[in-house]
């Protein structure tokens, strides 16, 4: 490194990997969304939300025969496999997923502050409104943050913000340890649907588990 320049690294906190779902998983999870929010007793039988925190319209498992035919499974597998490889220097030989549910969030509708069960937890976007809204008062220097998916681990410090804000993108998709807390605010000003999509899964024992490997 030549004097006078500098490199930023980030050697503290846990890692946020972010990641694009192929389209043809994007089309064919929504194709089987929509066929089961039309059943009636189909969304009752996989219904999800008296075991989440959120206060949305809808939330249930997949199926999961879905999981597989629709290229889901294989996407979360490879992307936690490369992660971990680069991440912990180790490949995963086990990614047993415990489950992975949809939520749609319509206006004024919210998720607060969580985290999930299991080893590798995310997130990512199905549909998105076109307009989430913007602040009641002019604030020019603050972010608007309806409809965002913010990350947060420790406290504010210098060098550290501590909050990672998302905007929803259709086809993006964030992995991230199940120890990490995070939160959907509310949006508003339209009647379009938010619909995100979630997983938690269990990976080898001996990778995850790091208090085992350094003793004394």
């Amino acid at each position: 490194m030549e004097e006078g320049q500098i490199h930023i690294i980030k050697p503290f906190g846990p890692s946020i990997v972010k990641a694009r779902m192929p389209m043809s998983v994007v089309e064919n999870l929504n194709n089987y969304i929509d066929n089961i929010i039309a059943d009636e007793k189909k969304s009752l039988q996989l219904d999800h939300g008296k075991n989440l925190v959120g206060d949305v319209t809808q939330e249930f498992k997949l199926e999961k025969e879905i999981m597989e035919s629709s290229g889901w499974a294989k996407f979360l597998t490879s992307c936690v496999s490369k992660w971990t490889e680069i991440e912990m220097k180790s490949k995963i030989t086990k990614f047993r997923m415990r489950d992975t549910w949809v939520v749609r969030q319509f206006e004024n509708e919210y998720n607060p502050t969580h985290w999930h069960s299991g080893h590798i937890s995310g997130a990512g976007f199905l549909k998105v409104p076109k307009d989430l809204g913007t602040h009641k008062q002019k604030k020019d220097n603050k972010a608007y943050k309806g409809g965002i998916l913010e990350l947060m681990h420790g406290a504010r410090m210098f060098s550290s913000q501590s909050v990672y804000s998302i905007k929803p993108e259709v086809g993006v998709f964030y992995f991230f340890p199940n120890y990490l807390m995070h939160a959907v605010f509310p949006f508003k000003g339209t009647e379009e649907e938010r619909r995100s999509i979630s997983f938690n899964a269990d990976i080898d024992e001996n990778i995850y588990n790091v208090y085992g490997k350094d003793k004394g």
